[in-house]
């Protein structure tokens, strides 16, 4: 059974549904970026850093190792979502992990379509090994709209010469942007917020007039998964985006990439917000944390 704690990221959904059914915008993305922050509390003994000249900033735990990374990419649909929303969450994440994590805001939809959001990834990727961290010592992590470019941002980073870091660990990845799923179906009644339409729509936000959903740096189950390092999956048992990360999963498995799915009952979409308040989450976030350190070889040191 869910537990008590955990139902307040199902609030979050179905007010955040109520709104849009209603055709309610909020149009203040600090407002918005804070109500998603909330469900997260704030993890002690980190400190955040602004990154001179970007968009980003370093989340800091405390002891943590300053050789190795977390690239995290915050999901909201790419239409919202920044640093500030998902900081509190990739701490939480980066203390399990015992590492440093750069969260960045990549550019947003519709004003920025497709491929401006994988492009920056890319390009926040490069700057990150300009620093001079090795690719083996950077796992890219995200959620969501974010959790897909985990993997996208691979292929595209390869297709210029760049090196492929570690693995990657996305949760609720959104990868399907036609929205096939049997699990919008199944899910219908269970998931808070999503529904086949209104995924189908933020699709065609992201991809513009031109783009389209089978592009292999949109969807990468059109892509080359071949060579990628070791893959974590987290998803929600509840979630209509369920059968995403069970595709992802298949795809990589197929691609002969080392592959792990974690189904969590009654989870709803991103319930790793709740870091801090809820025992999945908490859950998850550990788990997380595990196979981080085993990819990053910290296990070792």
């Amino acid at each position: 059974m869910a537990s008590k704690e955990s139902d307040a990221v199902r609030r979050h959904w179905a007010t955040n549904r109520k709104a849009a059914e209603e055709n309610r915008q909020d149009g203040d993305q600090e407002l918005a970026d804070h109500r998603w922050a909330e469900l997260t509390t704030e993890p002690a003994d980190v400190d955040y850093l602004a990154v001179p000249g970007r968009r980003a900033q370093w989340i800091v735990p405390h002891g943590a190792a300053a050789d190795r990374a977390l690239l995290c990419l915050h999901g909201g649909g790419f239409v919202g979502g920044s640093q500030y929303s998902h900081r509190k969450l990739f701490a939480h994440l980066a203390r399990a992990v015992g590492v440093r994590a750069l969260v960045f805001d990549y550019p947003l939809a519709p004003d920025h379509p497709h491929p401006a959001q994988v492009d920056d990834a890319v390009d926040t990727y490069r700057w990150l090994l300009d620093q001079g961290i090795a690719p083996e010592h950077i796992l890219f992590t995200g959620d969501s709209a974010g959790g897909g470019l985990t993997i996208t941002t691979q292929l595209r980073a390869r297709s210029v010469g760049l090196p492929l870091p570690a693995g990657a660990m996305p949760f609720s990845p959104w990868v399907d942007f036609e929205a096939t799923g049997a699990s919008y179906d199944e899910n219908r009644d269970r998931d808070a917020f999503f529904h086949r339409d209104l995924v189908r729509g933020l699709a065609w936000i992201f991809l513009g007039p031109d783009g389209s959903p089978r592009d292999p740096f949109v969807n990468p189950l059109y892509g080359d998964l071949t060579g990628l390092g070791p893959i974590y999956i987290q998803v929600g048992g509840d979630e209509v985006l369920l059968d995403d990360a069970q595709q992802l999963a298949a795809g990589a498995e197929k691609a002969g990439v080392e592959v792990e799915l974690d189904v969590f009952p009654e989870m709803q979409h991103t319930f790793q917000m709740a870091a801090g308040r809820a025992p999945e989450a908490d859950d998850a976030i550990r788990r997380m944390g595990r196979f981080a350190r085993r990819v990053l070889e910290l296990e070792t040191r």
